[in-house]
């Protein structure tokens, strides 16, 4: 005959699938919570596919080192950008987001085409990254402080010139799939009065990671999808290229371009005729006409050294009665 179970026995065994259903729930919704779940809104259907977004993201990948090596050359420090994400979302999504006192530059990208839509992009810094650069352009270290207060008319003239800059060098990315003439048409420092945009428009942000110095933040670019679609009409068969063959005289001017922003950095350069070693004694007794032994000859070479790496070696000698170095030789590899 088969064994009865008790109620107690009945009860326990209940109570151990209560609990492992209970333990297999909580693992479920533990490994729901570590996954990010974006909502997708299906009234409103994304209008640029992931093959559009990567050519978007290789042009401002382009425009990024650009940036960074302008940036680099004007503020004499050393600024890194990238971009960090592209997404699309409505304009009054992107302008409820920001601060009400904010550095906003209206850009005209300037396409003759007849077929593609005037298009009118937002070129944002974020506060950091402007009160960092006019810092940096007045003279100072390149610090920032957090400050609440709409800009003067000398910051806005400041970041002026910068902002038209940072708008022309769009042309080279974007040259390489469309002929642009990007123009900086105005600048804005309150973003609740900006209009040039419907708030329901559909718009494409980029953001742009810039380091300076210590200073980390973001750069915007928005653009209107319906402009940006029928640029991108126009790309053709170019949207599976991911290079172009440079032009050898806009290549030229380039590199003319960045040798102008950085031959007047300063460099320290040391002539090293020899190191010696004296006890510190000697060092507090040293008298004028006291000799220090060298272990050297009086003609050997003495060694030039730029910041850490030796990088050439010559001789000692006099020019226009000032000591002065003539080069002999040039190290090829860095010691």
């Amino acid at each position: 005959m088969a064994d009865v179970l008790s109620q107690s026995q009945i009860d326990a065994l209940l109570n151990s699938f209560s609990s492992e259903g209970t333990k297999a729930l909580d693992e479920i919704e533990e490994q729901a919570s570590e996954k990010k779940i974006k909502t997708y809104d299906f009234k409103m259907p994304k209008k640029f596919t992931k093959e559009q977004l990567k050519v978007i993201d290789g042009i401002f990948e382009n425009y990024s080192r650009v940036l960074s090596s302008y940036l680099t050359g004007l503020l004499r420090v050393y600024c890194k950008v990238e971009v960090l994400q592209i997404e699309e979302q409505l304009y009054y999504e992107f302008n409820n987001a920001l601060p009400d006192y904010v550095m906003m530059a209206m850009v005209n990208m300037g396409i003759t085409d007849d077929d593609v839509l005037e298009t009118n992009c937002i070129l944002q810094l974020s506060n950091p990254i402007a009160y960092t650069m006019m810092d940096r352009l007045m003279g100072g270290a390149g610090s920032y402080t957090d400050q609440n207060r709409d800009f003067t008319e000398i910051e806005v003239g400041l970041m002026s010139n910068v902002l038209k800059k940072m708008a022309h060098l769009l042309k080279e990315p974007w040259g390489n799939y469309i002929d642009v003439n990007p123009v900086l048409t105005t600048i804005e420092t309150n973003s609740r009065v900006v209009q040039s945009i419907s708030p329901d428009e559909v718009v494409i942000i980029v953001m742009l990671e810039m380091e300076i110095k210590d200073v980390k933040n973001t750069v915007s670019i928005c653009i209107p999808a319906l402009g940006l679609e029928s640029i991108m009409s126009k790309f053709g068969d170019k949207w599976a290229r991911t290079t172009k063959k440079l032009d050898p005289k806009r290549e030229n001017e380039r590199r003319v371009s960045l040798m102008d922003a950085i031959k007047d950095s300063e460099l320290q350069i040391d002539a090293i005729l020899c190191d010696t070693t004296l006890d510190l004694y000697d060092v507090l007794t040293l008298q004028p006409g006291d000799v220090i032994p060298l272990n050297v000859p009086i003609d050997s070479n003495i060694t030039v050294k730029i910041g850490n790496n030796i990088w050439f070696d010559g001789k000692l000698g006099i020019k226009s009665n000032k000591k002065a170095v003539k080069i002999d030789n040039i190290y090829k590899e860095l010691r």
